[in-house]
């Protein structure tokens, strides 16, 4: 790493981004600039934790960056930047995108890729039209467990892949887990955008986007149909979903992807679980020296013995490529393809999936999964 990276930051509706300026934080070769939100459909009016006022003021006091402009645009014309991270609500990283391409930066944002495929193509034509990278982060990417699951996919140990399954761990939906007078009352609630449909808010693109995206690289090629279910079951302080369903046809597989924001303990591991003609997949998680530590449980004996025939850890993550802030700059530095888990194209692709379910879930009817690359330009 001989360059020194000028980075950036832009919208703070996601509390994710704190994580992803943490790991670039952590690089030595890391120069930070300029930050900036964009304006929200409706102001945020607490500092609580994960709020986009706390996430704005953490930037300038814990990551250190320096100028903070109240107009994102303005920031991108004064400023010059290697690298941007921009983290607005979902509905608004098409446009977003947009302006951080024609300025000619490098990008980084977190998932999903957006709230609807149009979008999620705007970005796409913006990068490929301005000459510029866009990485797509997800936290399961740097899980040991979900990247053996794909090695052993490969290696035929369960057969063809004919399932998927996936459905989040325990969650009280994404303001739940302050405590005492931090703790986010059910009005402040519905003033943020994750409790409100028309930013991109919601169970579904919060959490059915993890199963959309291990789906489909473990199964390898595109979805072909989705079905869906949302509601609003708890969270009546908002208008977003706050559970979905959606089931995924590929031409020789399924999926079944579950999002929950209602759920206080599972009781079973979450997954993914993968099936396959000779046999099952379980990630979950189990102790090693007082710790927690994931692993894939492997089954290949028929029937239902309690116990996996073989338990695997993952293997520890390629030096220097280890964290979203290393994998990047080495993508950048070196040309080498990013994780597939993290490639634009392959987001595209992802967020196909994710429109077909909010189109199902609205429509009530199957819904196709669009062939993203016909229309990009």
């Amino acid at each position: 790493m001989s360059k020194t990276y000028r980075l950036g930051a832009l919208g703070f509706a996601h509390m994710h981004i704190n994580h992803l300026l943490d790991e670039f934080a952590k690089l030595p070769n890391v120069e930070w600039v300029a930050c900036a939100d964009n304006t929200p459909a409706v102001p945020s009016t607490t500092l609580k934790p994960s709020g986009r006022l706390m996430n704005l003021k953490r930037a300038q006091e814990v990551i250190g960056i320096p100028k903070v402009y109240e107009d994102y645009e303005e920031m991108l014309e004064q400023e010059e930047f290697d690298i941007i991270v921009f983290c607005p609500e979902n509905a608004k990283h098409g446009e977003v995108a947009e302006a951080i391409a024609k300025a000619g930066v490098h990008m980084v944002t977190e998932k999903p890729m957006s709230a609807s495929l149009s979008d999620a193509l705007r970005m796409v034509r913006a990068c490929k039209k301005h000459d510029v990278e866009l990485m797509v982060n997800w936290p399961t990417t740097w899980s040991p467990a979900a990247r053996k699951v794909k090695d052993l996919i490969e290696a035929g140990t369960i057969g063809d892949v004919w399932e998927v399954k996936w459905r989040n761990g325990a969650s009280m939906g994404p303001l739940s887990y302050s405590t005492g007078d931090q703790a986010w009352l059910p009005e402040e609630k519905g003033e943020e955008w994750w409790h409100q449909a028309a930013p991109g808010g919601g169970a579904l693109l919060d959490y059915c986007c993890y199963g959309a995206c291990l789906s489909r690289w473990y199964i390898g090629e595109p979805a072909v149909a989705a079905t869906a279910l949302k509601a609003n079951f708890t969270s009546h302080y908002g208008d977003a979903d706050d559970n979905a369903i959606i089931a995924v046809r590929y031409p020789e597989a399924f999926t079944l992807l579950e999002a929950t924001w209602t759920t206080w303990h599972t009781g079973v591991p979450t997954g993914p679980i993968v099936y396959g003609t000779r046999g099952t997949l379980v990630v979950t998680s189990r102790d090693k020296d007082g710790e927690r530590v994931p692993v894939v449980e492997v089954y290949t004996t028929r029937g239902y013995g309690a116990e996996p025939d073989k338990v695997v850890e993952g293997d520890p993550l390629p030096e220097g490529r280890a964290t979203l802030a290393e994998e990047f700059i080495y993508h950048l530095e070196t040309g080498e393809p990013l994780h597939p888990t993290l490639e634009m194209m392959q987001n595209l692709q992802v967020m196909a999936i994710l429109d077909a379910g909010i189109r199902s879930a609205a429509s009530g009817e199957l819904e196709l999964v669009n062939d993203a690359n016909w229309c990009i330009g």
